[in-house]
């Protein structure tokens, strides 16, 4: 197993623990390196993961102070800021985790019946119409998994929430309902695919690196209050991570990451399925997809710098559903380019170039 290069900060006095949220899906990978490697460690910080179920539960947590940061889908902080989730907390992130790393499921009844695309779907509800509703799901309505469905049903002439029914469903639970035949289909961060396959219950028809190549997937969520009340944890925590995603996007390292995500604390997936978001294409036998440099991208394209860009494909897809006449207040600020710049000098001080930052992570 490859190892990380020891601290090179010093140690400042040690406080509470951190405790971060996180969901079981693959692009929770920086935060397990973080924590298992170390990194976490090298920055003076003692941090606590905590797997959950579901954006709800990090929701409900990070608004009533139960964790401090959150491993969440880029539109949550945006949602909470508008108050479009149930509860309304001013929220912002100074990092974005990943890029892209979502597939579109099918059931393997849909696949025998010759749909291979939305406009296959199409063509199988006007089949049986009047017989039954299609179903798909997603975890949060609004994520880039929603957007991203959207998208696909769109380009096959769908029109979501009126040819088909989209439900809310925890990751975890989409393969095991699309297996009971509950589900016809769902859009989710990998493993979630790559086991419905493996189990013979689905098919892959696409992926976000087709559908929206690059868009912000995942950031580190954090409450306003606490980026500023504890401004210092919380920068290191970004270095830190931003060192761990660099690591996770060697290609190197993703064989040995699989296994530590495998483990029943982080994602509890098989690694054979872990692998085929991580280190190979998804379904490419049957489907012909091949995804962007693997599903899920962590440090390349400047993938960590929370940009204006970045936040401006979700708000402008926030936009097109909800036809507002004129941008809602509480956009501003969300991603915080300042607060990811400053984390990111605690590495640059001690490191004299990019590269040799990549060359003391191997």
């Amino acid at each position: 197993m490859k190892t990380l290069k020891p601290e090179r900060l010093k140690i400042v006095r040690k406080t509470a623990p951190l405790r971060i949220g996180f969901l079981p899906t693959n692009d929770c990978a920086p935060l397990v390196v973080a924590k298992e490697y170390g990194l976490f460690k090298k920055y003076g910080l003692s941090v606590e993961l905590k797997q959950r179920p579901g954006w709800k539960d990090l929701h409900r947590e990070i608004v009533y102070r139960e964790i401090d940061a959150a491993h969440a889908p880029a539109a949550l902080p945006f949602l909470m800021n508008l108050g479009i989730t149930p509860l309304q907390t001013r929220c912002v992130t100074g990092l974005v985790l990943s890029l892209q790393g979502n597939a579109i499921t099918i059931s393997e009844e849909l696949w025998r019946k010759g749909v291979r695309d939305a406009e296959g779907l199409g063509r199988q509800i006007v089949k049986d119409r009047g017989k039954r509703i299609y179903t798909l799901a997603v975890d949060l309505p609004f994520s880039s998994e929603y957007f991203l469905l959207c998208q696909w049903l769109r380009e096959g002439g769908l029109t979501p929430l009126r040819t088909v029914r989209i439900l809310k469903v925890a990751p975890a639970e989409m393969f095991p309902m699309l297996k009971l035949g509950y589900l016809d289909g769902y859009c989710a961060g990998e493993p979630w695919t790559s086991l419905a396959v493996e189990a013979g219950a689905g098919r892959c028809v696409s992926t976000s690196a087709t559908l929206a190549p690059l868009h912000p997937e995942k950031v580190l969520l954090v409450r306003e209050d606490f980026a500023e009340k504890r401004t210092g944890e919380h920068e290191r925590m970004i270095a830190a991570l931003i060192e761990a995603c660099a690591f996770c996007d060697d290609e190197n390292n993703r064989a040995e990451i699989c296994e530590l995500l495998s483990q029943p604390q982080y994602v509890n997936a098989p690694i054979e399925c872990l692998r085929a978001g991580l280190v190979g294409p998804c379904d490419p036998e049957e489907s012909g997809l091949y995804s962007l440099h693997g599903l899920n991208i962590f440090e390349s394209y400047r993938a960590n710098d929370p940009t204006a860009s970045r936040a401006a494909w979700i708000t402008g897809q926030l936009h097109r559903f909800f036809r507002w006449k004129k941008r809602p207040a509480g956009f501003e600020g969300i991603f915080r380019r300042d607060i990811f710049q400053r984390a990111r000098r605690l590495i640059t001080a001690t490191l004299p170039d990019e590269k040799q930052f990549a060359a003391n992570l191997k």
